[in-house]
């Protein structure tokens, strides 16, 4: 009797949780929509007054018991993503996009890491791996914000393939980077933590790419709208499981899965379907990201913090903006791009944390604050610049900004 009354006990907790959760965030953006501020600003906000620094809603091990959420949510994100990799909008806007993200992530990663070292004398190796860590941008504010304002065009195009593919280049730099830092230490090469996560996300994107296979087999009219849908939700949530098995994030074997999907069923039902079903998820996910933010690690953020935070967004705009001209994008594109890709979350907090492992203890704490401070500042201000550079390359319309 004690454990059926404990096990309803905690599943009561979980539901009223969950229900704060989505209440909270929808009270919020009731707000931010007033002050014309993008929903991700008001999902976060939401998330840090509940959270357990200011009224403590939601128990702290409710937080943990949530964290499978992100997974799904950028399971969803990158599978919507993929849907712009068609290969006629491929073909529009051609190799520049590789190019646009090579020095937009590369470039960043190059000023952060010699900034920290000639400007605060700090070491190499902690230099290296936080420039190395400062390539990496987080899609999902910026994808949720161009849905919610329905945005449309070249602009958006581009944007969202530079966001997909920067993931990936942030995990080569970085392990680049890593066995620079290793070897420099004597300790040589670690298979496990450097070689091991390229082979699983390479079998990720084989992963991705049969889903995608398998699911264009099923499309309309052999089987109905509900069934794919259902099937494409097995595939989805399959695929970030064995992700998330081996540690590695499920963003690029998710966005394969919906690019090969695009390509060989020409069907684009399928995402419109699976977009009415994103919204809840989107909210718990920012939701929850706002209650995980430690607003502590703000007062140990310190200069070199503070540095870091403006140096990156610096080197993000001019990569942006250098490689928009070796593409020779239209002028639009160029301007703004480098303002929609401020964010910056998931992998960059999960390569933190793993730096710090391999960094002396001092230095390790100071990259993990720095990262989680510069974190919850970037996903505050990230959807507003990415909303500015919507409105300004002219992506969203006048009635789509009043709503």
């Amino acid at each position: 009797m004690a454990d059926l009354l404990c096990r309803s006990s905690h599943t009561m907790e979980i539901l009223i949780s969950l229900s704060v959760v989505l209440l909270a965030g929808f009270l919020l953006t009731r707000l931010t929509k007033l002050a014309k501020l993008p929903d991700v600003t008001g999902y976060i906000i939401a998330g840090i007054l509940i959270g357990p620094h200011i009224l403590k809603l939601v128990p702290p091990r409710m937080i943990e018991d949530m964290g499978f959420i992100s997974d799904i949510a950028l399971a969803f994100i990158a599978f919507g993503v993929g849907r712009f990799f068609r290969k006629e909008v491929f073909r529009e806007t051609g190799f520049g996009v590789i190019t646009i993200t090579l020095m937009e992530s590369l470039l960043a990663g190059v000023i952060v890491t010699l900034s920290l070292h000639y400007l605060f004398h700090l070491d190499w190796d902690f230099s290296l791996l936080l420039g190395a860590i400062g390539t990496a941008t987080a899609p999902a504010s910026t994808t949720v914000t161009i849905r919610q304002y329905h945005a449309r065009g070249n602009f958006v195009n581009i944007l969202l393939q530079v966001v997909a593919l920067d993931d990936g280049v942030c995990l080569i730099v970085y392990s680049i980077a890593l066995a620079i830092v290793n070897a420099g230490d004597g300790a040589g090469v670690c298979l496990s933590e450097i070689v091991l996560p390229i082979i699983f996300n390479i079998l990720a994107l084989a992963l991705g790419f049969v889903g995608g296979f398998i699911l264009s087999r099923l499309k309309a009219p052999k089987r109905s709208d509900d069934d794919r849908v259902i099937l494409t939700i097995s595939l989805l949530l399959g695929i970030a499981g064995l992700c998330v098995a081996v540690d590695i994030s499920p963003l690029l074997s998710c966005m394969i899965f919906g690019t090969t999907y695009v390509n060989l069923a020409k069907d684009r039902e399928l995402f419109k379907h699976l977009d009415r079903l994103s919204p809840p998820i989107f909210s718990l996910f920012f939701v929850v990201s706002g209650m995980s933010l430690d607003l502590s690690t703000l007062g140990s953020m310190g200069v070199i913090g503070a540095s870091y935070f403006v140096i990156r967004i610096l080197g993000k705009y001019i990569g942006a903006y250098l490689g928009c001209l070796m593409a020779k994008t239209p002028r639009n594109v160029r301007n703004y791009l480098g303002l929609a890709l401020i964010p910056q979350a998931g992998v960059a907090i999960g390569l933190a944390f793993l730096s710090k492992r391999v960094l002396p203890e001092a230095t390790g704490h100071m990259l993990l604050a720095i990262i989680l401070s510069s974190s919850f500042l970037y996903e505050l201000i990230g959807p507003v610049s990415a909303k500015i550079a919507l409105i300004y390359s002219g992506s969203i319309q006048m009635e789509q900004i009043e709503e």
